[in-house]
C-alpha cells in the first residue's frame, strides 16, 4: 500500500464525525492504540508532552482507544474522551474505538502493520499503546513496542521534523 492510500484512509472522531487522514498530510505523526485501564496507560502523560512541545513545528498524536486486549478500555468514546482530558490533559486528536487486530481490523491498522511489522516479522499487535511513527511523505518509519516510553522516541520524532 502506497503513501497516498494512507492518506485515503477514513476514520470517525472520538465525537463521532467522519474525517480523513488526508487532514495530517505534511505532518509527522505519532500514531498510537489506547486504553484507559492498562499499565501502560500513563504514557498519556508523555504523549501529550511531546504533543505539546512539538505541535508547532509540525507533529501530531493520533490516538485509538482499542478493547482488544484484556478488556482495558471497555467504556463508550465520550468515556474514554473524558477520562483522558481529566487525567491526563490530552488534546490531541483521539478517534473512536477500534480493532487493531482479527476480522475487523480498522484499515488504518491493516495498512500500519503491513508497512511495520513486528518482532520476527508478525503483523498482529501485541499490546496497548504499540505506537507507529509516519513521516511526512506518509510513510511508516518505526514501529515501537509498547514498553517504549514516549520521551525514548523523541529523537527520532524531531530528526523528521
Amino acid at each position: 500500500m502506497s503513501a497516498a492510500m494512507l492518506y485515503d484512509i477514513d476514520v470517525t472522531s472520538i465525537n463521532g464525525e467522519n474525517q480523513s487522514l488526508g487532514d495530517y498530510q505534511g505532518k509527522i505523526l505519532l500514531i498510537v492504540n489506547t486504553a484507559s485501564k492498562c499499565g501502560f496507560t500513563p504514557q498519556f502523560e508523555g504523549l501529550q508532552a511531546l504533543y505539546s512541545s512539538l505541535k508547532d513545528r509540525g507533529f501530531e498524536v493520533l490516538g485509538f482507544p482499542c478493547n482488544q486486549f484484556m478488556n482495558q478500555d471497555p467504556g463508550d468514546n465520550e468515556k474514554i474522551s473524558q477520562f483522558c482530558s481529566l487525567n491526563y490533559g490530552v488534546d490531541f486528536p483521539m478517534f473512536a474505538k477500534i480493532e487493531v487486530n482479527g476480522p475487523h481490523t480498522h484499515p488504518l491498522y491493516g495498512f500500519l502493520k503491513a508497512e511495520a511489522k513486528g518482532l520476527m516479522g508478525s503483523e498482529k499487535i501485541k499490546w496497548n499503546f504499540t505506537k507507529f511513527l509516519v513521516n511526512r511523505d506518509g510513510q511508516v518509519v518505526r514501529r515501537y513496542p509498547p514498553t517504549a516510553k514516549p520521551e525514548s522516541i523523541r529523537a527520532d520524532i524531531e530528526k523528521l521534523l
